[in-house]
């Protein structure tokens, strides 16, 4: 209380008054808040279709009229005025997570993935659902109408340039995931934000809830809690569980900032509140598929996830880029559950490569799960630049990159080729850069797999002693009870208008709002509460850490136990990973077959095929790919007209040609440059100038580059031209008319 100390006692008494009002009156209106909360809680659940987006739509398809009817629906994204939509852009499709919240997060308010999207010129569409499942319905009924959905989506824009860029938040990006293995063809660049795929992976020390499958003896509590729900899970439960996971914001933290900052607040308090309300419910299959095969069993990175006409989803298969956005500040998906996929599906990027597939990784320093896809003010710059370059990403050659953003300023080279504040820049990693992030030892793996054991054995005994009589003895009326009774839904009713002794509150608000009274910023009592509260806050955080500590070693000790491992059936002093994606021997001859066609085709080609080879071989001695070398190829090709420009997914696939081309053997496909160039020498000579403008747009060539560019220079037998004496770059000269142009 030093903060008191020396003050004269008229000043202190004076402070103390003005505290003391401003406290009350802070109080009416925080129980105001908590009463408009209750009620938008009441009118959130009473609407027939509940949910947070801050726009307007129009239904294109409800899921429930296809013939395995789910409660899903895709809508069309009407653009708010002042907003130009071009159809000739690929439209993009947000999936939100069904992981006990309603839809809407991703189009919550106009700096969310929706917004910036639609800022960039594109079509977009959302796919939400209802809060209550139809009677049946199954993970994999969703999937075949979320492919429905992309159908239509696709038909309805026949002229973009690209398949829809499709963003999976949370849960639904390992939905997404799975569908674009089993329907590679719909899908254009696939954005998984915050999104959960190695299941098991993490560091020892953070992000515990990976444990909580293991510590409540496997997935037989999910059975019977939907047992309890007459058939349904309640997504309130899963709302708990987040809540559980940061005892100091979901006791203390929230309620004060609101509490606090009550004459600022309101507003954004209430308006997350509506979402973070709007509590669903799942078929209990629903939900105990995802315990089962993901939570608990890990299943869908190491391929043994199937389908009900037995067919394995295998990632692998996947053709489209793969844009991943993760933050080290996510306790909910931290990164290494987010990337460690990529561990346990490849052995090397070489062999991402020869798949074909090209994945794009982000990691965030600070960010928190709900902001990765609400799109906060920090992660702002993210979705805009993945918006605007969405292009740039789906031709990248095959690979393993991460995303870098650089801010634009004065000193950057060609800033009229970047379209927003941020360069992006997607440089080359390799596998170790994943596992520089931390993650499990083989000791981790064998104690997950034991856990994963466990469930399956406790969730049989469940099934075969305990669940006849549960499901006997509840009834739909009784399990509608107890969701009413949940302490969440509890905590926002007790404040509702249902709550007579809420009464008295809105017209006491009103007083106070005609009369307010603010203690000022430097009375002591101020600094004194806020003390108080760190005090809360340290206590709680102290609380959390030692659980978390307790659970950890717990499941270390239970489930690192070499008894119990070889009572399950694993080896203890093994060192092979428990679950591991097999490799095919088709894959293996496909990738044989492909490579002998592209090595007959080495010479085969014109100027283009030239150019593109040539600028892949300079390019790679970067390391990187810049989004403003793209965007002076997209402004060349305007610049030529419609009759040479290729279309975007014809061009994506010269690119990765060109580049398998060189993997495979560089010095045939260099000598064969020349073959694909014209025989008139000015013609060559202002290829050369295109090719040496787009590498240059990026900035100056490294020496390496530059090296690079000299042996393409012989290449194209220039004579008396060198690189150093070569005019201004062409690209970015014609750039400049372009963009004056139009």
């Amino acid at each position: 209380m030093s903060e008191l100390s020396g003050i004269p006692t008229a000043q202190m008494l004076s402070d103390a008054y003005s505290y003391t009002l401003d406290a009350w009156q802070r109080s009416i209106l925080f129980l105001d808040v908590m009463r408009q909360r209750g009620e938008q809680y009441e009118q959130h659940a009473a609407a027939r279709a509940p949910h947070v987006l801050d726009y307007d739509a129009e239904l294109v398809c409800d899921g429930r009229e296809l013939p395995r009817p789910v409660n899903y629906g895709l809508v069309r994204i009407i653009p708010p005025e002042g907003v130009t939509i071009d159809l000739s852009k690929r439209p993009f499709v947000v999936v939100d997570p069904r992981a006990g919240h309603g839809p809407g997060i991703g189009g919550f308010k106009a700096d969310s993935e929706i917004g910036v999207a639609m800022k960039a010129g594109h079509p977009c569409y959302f796919i939400g659902f209802l809060p209550e499942p139809m009677p049946g319905q199954t993970i994999e009924d969703i999937a075949r109408a979320e492919a429905v959905f992309l159908e239509r989506v696709i038909e309805r824009h026949p002229d973009a340039d690209g398949k829809p860029c499709v963003i999976g938040n949370c849960q639904a990006g390992w939905a997404m995931m799975m569908l674009a293995a089993m329907r590679p063809e719909l899908f254009g660049p696939v954005i998984i934000a915050g999104s959960p795929l190695s299941y098991w992976a993490g560091v020892h020390g953070q992000y515990p809830m990976r444990y909580s499958g293991g510590l409540l003896g496997g997935s037989w509590l999910t059975a019977l809690t939907g047992d309890l729900g007459a058939g349904k899970f309640d997504g309130a439960w899963l709302v708990q569980n987040f809540e559980n996971q940061n005892p100091a914001n979901t006791l203390w933290s929230k309620q004060y900032n609101l509490y606090s900052k009550i004459d600022t607040e309101a507003e954004r308090y209430l308006g997350f509140e509506r979402w973070w309300g709007g509590h669903v419910t799942l078929n209990a299959e629903e939900m105990q598929f995802i315990v089962d095969e993901l939570f608990i069993g890990n299943r869908l990175a190491s391929g043994e996830v199937r389908t009900s006409d037995g067919t394995a989803i295998d990632l692998r298969t996947i053709r489209s880029p793969i844009v991943v956005f993760c933050s080290k500040g996510d306790n909910i998906t931290p990164p290494q559950q987010a990337l460690d996929w990529i561990l346990d599906l490849y052995d090397s990027v070489d062999e991402i490569r020869s798949l074909g597939q090209t994945i794009v990784y982000v990691v965030h320093e600070k960010i928190g799960h709900l902001g990765i896809f609400v799109s906060a003010g920090v992660a702002r710059k993210e979705h805009d630049e993945f918006a605007s370059n969405i292009d740039l990403i789906d031709v990248l050659p095959p690979g393993l990159y991460e995303a870098v953003f650089e801010p634009t300023g004065e000193a950057v080279e060609h800033p009229e080729l970047v379209t927003g504040e941020w360069i992006m820049r997607c440089e080359v990693r390799t596998l170790d850069d994943i596992r520089a992030l931390g993650g499990n030892d083989m000791e981790d793996e064998r104690s997950f797999e034991a856990a994963a054991r466990l469930s399956e054995i406790n969730l049989s005994l469940y099934r075969a002693f305990v669940q006849p009589a549960v499901k006997a003895a509840v009834n739909p009326p009784m399990a509608e009870a107890m969701r009413r009774l949940h302490p969440l839904r509890l905590s926002y009713e007790w404040f509702g208008s249902s709550n007579p002794f809420m009464a008295w509150i809105a017209s006491a608000a009103e007083h106070v709002r005609d009369d307010r009274h603010q203690a000022t910023p430097d009375n002591p009592f101020i600094a004194v509460q806020e003390q108080m509260s760190t005090r809360i806050v340290e206590a709680l955080e102290g609380w959390r850490k030692m659980t978390e500590t307790m659970a950890e070693e717990t499941f270390r000790i239970a489930y690192g136990a070499p008894a119990l491992q070889a009572a399950l059936g694993i080896d203890p002093t093994s060192d092979t990973p428990p679950r591991k994606a097999p490799k095919s021997l088709l894959t293996k001859t496909l990738i044989e077959a492909k490579t002998d066609a592209l090595r007959a085709r080495i010479a085969q080609g014109g100027t283009v095929e030239g150019l593109v080879r040539a600028l892949l071989y300079v390019g790679l001695a970067r390391g990187a790919v810049d989004e403003r070398g793209f965007e002076a190829i997209r402004r060349v090709r305007r610049a030529h007209g419609d009759a040479t420009r290729l279309k975007l997914a014809d061009f994506k696939m010269l690119v990765r040609e060109q580049y398998d081309m060189l993997l495979m053997d560089e010095a045939a496909a260099l000598a064969a440059i020349r073959k694909l160039l014209p025989d008139d020498r000015d013609q060559r000579r202002a290829a050369f100038d295109a090719l040496r403008g787009v590498l240059e747009s990026s900035g100056t060539l490294g020496e390496a580059a530059a090296g690079r560019l000299r042996r393409v220079a012989e290449l194209f037998d220039l004579e008396d031209s060198s690189p150093g004496d070569a005019p201004a770059p062409v690209a970015v000269r014609s750039a400049h008319r372009t963009r004056s142009a139009s």
